[in-house]
């Protein structure tokens, strides 16, 4: 797998996988399915509950630890200078590992957006003293990144949004390019929880996807996630089963046509499937990350 080059330099792989609503239990056997198929970055999160889990399982695995790009991500609860720096030793201690390759804020707090640059500040001192080796957000909007920016000593390398054939943010992606940032897609085949008023369940059942999958001999989550590649953005898609898990990273061996990108570019639907970045509050979205 070929990777994408972030604005300081790092490498990170071209396609992740992502570990939400996996539960712990079955956290290490599907990171473990993950490795063997040939995924090296690894996204998961303070809130997900389960970084001890990927962290056993990379430790299992017969694969060298710098040959594996660990993301994770702060909770808003620990948001704060103070609060952050902690939040890192947290996840470093259940991830177990000394450095973590990429750490980003998991949310804005728009209503408190002091305490969001704090604990970007806290994220600049862990990359400055070699505790991260690159920083970032996820579901920042573009007036959450100007604010950010506005004072903000190093560009984040990455902003994990939703992305996928029926929202796909292009004002968001414009601002990450304008700034040098990597749109990194969750959700990035739309899932099972994204409806359309058209009737459509799921992008994987999407005609013009399913049309563009036949043609190339693909499977629609296959094409979606090529599309993401073309168009510049990492992908995190997500599945616990090792068959799954396998199709979703055989994506480098064939190429969407212009008309094709511009298919699936036209299924917009401008409506998202998860939370409004600018609702995120401490008390509607709080949750206490524990110690261990």
């Amino acid at each position: 797998m070929d990777t994408f080059t972030l604005n300081n330099g790092v490498t990170i792989p071209q396609q992740g996988y992502g570990v939400f609503q996996t539960p712990p239990a079955e956290t290490r056997e599907a990171v473990t399915a993950a490795l063997a198929a040939g995924y090296r970055h690894i996204d998961t999160a303070a809130a997900y509950g389960n970084e001890r889990q990927v962290g056993d399982a990379i430790a299992a695995s017969d694969i060298d630890r710098s040959e594996v790009f660990i993301e994770t991500k702060i909770w808003i609860n620990d948001f704060g200078y103070d609060e952050t720096l902690h939040g890192f030793e947290k996840s470093a201690r259940k991830l177990g590992v000394e450095q973590i390759d990429l750490l980003i804020l998991h949310q804005a707090l728009p209503g408190e957006f002091d305490k969001t640059r704090e604990a970007y500040r806290a994220l600049e001192t862990l990359l400055a003293d070699g505790k991260v080796r690159s920083i970032g957000v996820s579901n920042f909007t573009v007036h959450h990144l100007d604010m950010l920016m506005d004072g903000a000593a190093v560009v984040p390398t990455i902003n994990q949004i939703e992305v996928h054939p029926y929202f796909q943010q292009p004002e968001v992606q414009a601002a990450d390019a304008r700034l040098g940032i990597l749109t990194q897609a969750w959700s990035p085949i739309g899932g099972i929880t994204f409806y359309r008023d058209s009737g459509h369940t799921s992008a994987l059942e999407d005609p013009v996807i399913g049309g563009i999958a036949a043609r190339h001999g693909k499977s629609p989550a296959q094409v979606m996630l090529r599309w993401h590649l073309q168009e510049g953005r990492q992908a995190i898609p997500k599945s616990v089963s090792p068959a799954r898990i396998a199709e979703n990273i055989d994506i480098f061996d064939f190429a969407l046509s212009d008309d094709d990108l511009a298919a699936i570019d036209g299924l917009d639907t401008g409506r998202r499937g998860g939370p409004d970045p600018e609702i995120v509050t401490l008390e509607t979205f709080s949750r206490e990350i524990p110690e261990d």
